[in-house]
């Protein structure tokens, strides 16, 4: 009777949890997660890290992103060369998001790379980032400035001298995909 009990309980929590789970990871390409960092100058540059979820049965890929807070806003990763020197790597052809899996762009890692800041931005400013997708066309997302942000354990600290970092989890909003 105890195992009984026990497997009814189980089954009733998960049964439970999965509206939880729905909200959480919504059906079709959302983005959650969403911060930014910069070093808050005119001229210099910022970074936008978030986390983008493919609930769909097609294949999609983040080919550009857009704000009207930078000159040019560029995919950007980093790899290490020969000398085990980390190199910061415009990525034309974008970051693949495979049917039903998900992909981080985070500090150290994959990245969206503001270049020129149009005007300053400080800790707790908000501002308007549109995603481009093969699929899901135009996304527009609310980047924060969160500075503090520290990275997620296991995550790589890296510092270029301009005022960006990496890092997988924050405040921000949802898109979703047309």
């Amino acid at each position: 009777m105890t195992l009984r009990f026990s497997l009814a309980a189980l089954a009733a929590t998960v049964l439970l949890s999965l509206p939880l789970a729905a909200q959480d990871h919504p059906e079709g390409l959302h983005v959650h997660d969403i911060y930014a960092r910069s070093t808050g100058q005119v001229g210099a540059s910022g970074a936008i890290f978030l986390m983008i979820h493919n609930n769909t049965a097609t294949d999609d890929r983040l080919i550009a992103a857009a704000s009207d807070v930078a000159e040019r806003v560029e995919l950007h990763t980093h790899l290490e060369d020969a000398n085990g020197v980390m190199q910061m790597l415009h990525v034309k052809e974008g970051f693949p998001i495979p049917a039903g899996d998900m992909h981080a762009l985070e500090r150290g890692g994959d990245h969206v790379m503001l270049l020129g800041l149009t005007r300053v931005l400080q800790d707790g400013d908000t501002f308007p980032v549109t995603l481009t997708f093969e699929q899901a066309g135009d996304v527009v997302i609310e980047a924060v400035v969160d500075n503090a942000r520290k990275p997620d354990a296991g995550g790589m600290m890296m510092d270029h001298g301009d005022g960006h970092g990496h890092s997988g989890h924050g405040t921000g909003g949802h898109g979703t995909g047309g």
